[in-house]
């Protein structure tokens, strides 16, 4: 223990005396793998730890600045690389807990502590004699360094550059203040938009008006409702997409466009939840941070450092995804809209609200299957189980032992101790799957501990999902996008799982945004093979297989009317890029800011009312609170390399154990350690990625 963690040990107060208490969050775990002891971990733990971890961090970057020894490798960025290792520790804790559990008074301790980051990252960036010596060593050592010193040396000499530390002293000075001023948005981002999504919840007071849910809904309809303060009898939650999945089955037109309408605009109104002022002020920042660094716009400036390198090249892939999707889209409106007449008569205008309900009545029509017909099978448990983890068996020998009674952040979250195919321990895995009003929308996975040889420490990783918790005695139950929103975290926590790497900074998903979504997306695949689905898709009261005529009717189905799915996403996606392509001057206002999306999406062609974005400016989470800024065209230009490595497990065996080995030894284990083109190239064999798979894997 350092006298810089001792000096920050939390008193404890007691009615006649005080008594020292050692802080869990700095002191080494006793439990296995050294995971954070949650039982013991209080709120009021986090801010002494914080100031403990950053007065270390500083402590350990004087020291580097102070060394009178020629910089080298060795005595300057191991050191570096070495300096944060308590900050990263307890920050991954506290941000977790952040994003899946954030109570007030986590929202008030993250107020405190994130101004104290962000000055720490500006002293770091912007530290002269620090960087002088990192560049020294970058100029005397690249050429001969190999193999992930080499790489490691790279990484942290970019880094720098790329935040500024060649910046003359009043643009380095304004690049600070950006920092500090972006820091606090994404804060407030973090705060409004979580309160903006609870409050649009639709309160429904006649379970009359529910018609066309199941029971198993309309009860989750009435536990949400309770679980909310009770205003009506039932509410209908709003997810973090644009589309609400209730909206497939409500009878109830009016209903039906008041739950579209509250999520469309849950945070674009007045007062406490319009987004716009954020997401503008960010947008203009990062303008700015561009152009101080020499760039025409922040999108330039960022895809410099990713496989696809220039925001031409994305425009391009994505302009031959949009002209052949536009007619598909069309046809398929008008397929939804003639059908719906047939009922509706002649005279109907089929709505964005309206259109998820008819494609369900008319898929169920044309392929006789409904999700109420087959939710009974995806029960989460089983999914889990017999899903995803026999999935990981099956293709890289994984197995995995539930840790009862092991301390979580919260009752919901369960923790597995991962063993290797050899019985060794090889990682923990935490899930946390069910929706709760102090979680932020949307599924993701991160890692309390990352792997890293350096710090002889294996990976602890998590994954966060949003589903309904059923009420006590009912199995909780999925629909298909559910399902494969498992596999696809499951995809990511596999490549932090899987990592093999000697240094921290280039492990597990350390990797460029256009590549981290592979591994994820490739993992959706497994959902459908058929030997994976029949060992999971078991009746939630029988335990019985999906029946054969059943299941070849659900993934008929799969691919039913799929150019809405497209279509929001790259309206998103292009929404993204139309914002981060702006020079400062031209950003819009927050009284602009939604007819400058309703201009972006018609210009390059996708102004659609019935297919809007699968996020709009004003919750566009990913873009605007997390670190896909410029980037949320990966997950198009990802399921393209996704579909091709598909297509290789699928000629050499999906299940497969030397498949899974060459996948696991090639990309997963690598992290950031080599080219990622070339990693793809030294799997598939291939020497650039087939966008033409892409499409077709759609049913397109």
């Amino acid at each position: 223990m350092t006298v810089g963690i001792a000096s920050a040990m939390m008193m404890l107060t007691t009615s006649c005396q005080q008594t020292q208490r050692e802080n869990p969050l700095l002191v080494e775990s006793q439990l296995p793998f050294g995971a954070s002891d949650f039982s013991k971990i209080k709120v009021t733990d986090y801010l002494p730890a914080f100031e403990a971890a950053i007065e270390q961090q500083r402590a350990n970057i004087q020291q580097i600045v102070e060394c009178t020894d020629s910089a080298t490798f060795a005595n300057t960025i191991l050191p570096f690389e070495d300096s944060g290792r308590l900050l990263d520790r307890v920050s991954r804790v506290f941000f977790a807990i952040v994003e899946a559990d954030k109570t007030p008074e986590i929202g008030e301790i993250e107020k405190q502590v994130q101004p104290m980051i962000t000055e720490l990252e500006n002293e770091i960036s912007f530290n002269r004699p620090l960087f002088e010596r990192i560049r020294q060593v970058y100029e005397r050592e690249y050429e001969t360094l190999q193999g992930e010193d080499r790489k490691l040396l790279e990484e942290i000499y970019k880094d720098f550059v790329r935040k500024g530390a060649l910046l003359a002293e009043d643009k380095m000075e304004r690049m600070k203040q950006i920092n500090r001023r972006i820091s606090d948005l994404q804060q407030q981002w973090g705060d409004v938009l979580p309160d903006a999504t609870n409050n649009a919840v639709v309160w429904v007071d006649t379970k009359e008006e529910l018609a066309g849910l199941s029971e198993a809904d309309i009860a989750q309809c009435a536990k949400d409702a309770e679980s909310r303060g009770g205003k009506a009898p039932y509410a209908i939650v709003i997810v973090n997409t644009t589309q609400q999945a209730p909206l497939a089955s409500l009878d109830n037109r009016d209903l039906r466009r008041r739950v579209f309408e509250a999520s469309v605009h849950r945070a674009d109104g007045t007062g406490a939840f319009n987004t716009f002022p954020i997401a503008c002020e960010i947008a203009k920042l990062r303008a700015e941070q561009a152009e101080l660094m020499g760039y025409d716009n922040y999108a330039s400036y960022s895809l410099e450092k990713t496989m696809a390198k220039t925001p031409e090249n994305v425009y391009a892939f994505l302009k031959n995804l949009i002209s052949q999707y536009t007619p598909k889209a069309e046809a398929e409106t008008k397929a939804i809209e003639d059908f719906a007449r047939q009922t509706e008569g002649p005279d109907f205008q089929l709505q964005p609200y309206d259109r998820f309900y008819y494609s369900a009545k008319m898929k169920k029509q044309l392929l006789n299957i409904s999700d109420d017909e087959v939710k009974p099978y995806f029960n989460i448990d089983s999914v889990l189980i017999n899903g995803v983890f026999y999935a990981a068996n099956r293709a890289y020998g994984l197995t995995f032992k539930q840790l009862d009674d092991f301390p979580t952040y919260h009752p919901d979250m369960k923790a597995f101790e991962v063993i290797d195919k050899d019985g060794s321990p090889l990682a923990l895995f935490y899930c946390d799957y069910f929706r709760r009003p102090t979680k932020r929308g949307g599924a993701w996975m991160d890692g309390f501990q990352k792997q890293s040889r350096q710090w002889q420490q294996q990976p602890i990783i998590f994954n966060v999902c949003n589903s309904a918790k059923a009420p006590d005695g009912q199995p909780s139950l999925l629909t298909w996008d559910e399902v494969t929103t498992m596999f696809h975290e499951f995809g990511h926590a596999l490549h932090g799982i899987l990592s093999a790497c000697q240094y921290n900074r280039l492990s597990g998903t350390s990797v460029a945004r256009d590549f981290v979504e592979m591994p994820s997306q490739f993992n959706e695949s497994f959902a459908s093979i058929p030997e994976i689905f029949d060992h999971y898709a078991l009746h939630c009261e029988t335990g019985e297989p999906m029946p054969a005529d059943l299941k070849e009717r659900m993934l008929a189905s799969i691919n039913f009317q799929t150019a809405y799915a497209l279509g929001e996403n790259l309206a998103a996606t292009c929404l993204d890029l139309a914002w981060h392509m702006l020079p400062s001057t031209d950003i819009p206002t927050a009284e602009q800011a939604a007819a400058f999306e309703t201009e972006a999406l018609r210009q390059i062609g996708l102004l659609n009312t019935q297919i809007p974005p699968r996020y709009s400016t004003s919750y566009f989470n990913h873009v605007f609170g997390g670190g896909y800024a410029a980037g949320y065209y990966s997950y198009l230009w990802t399921e393209v390399l996704a579909v091709n490595i598909a297509d290789v497990f699928a000629q050499r065996g999906a299940l497969e154990p030397q498949t899974g080995q060459d996948f696991r030894d090639k990309v997963l284990s690598r992290g950031n350690t080599g080219d990622l083109m070339q990693m793809f190239t030294d799997f598939t064999g291939m020497a650039q990625p087939d966008a033409s798979g892409l499409l077709k894997a759609r049913g397109l």
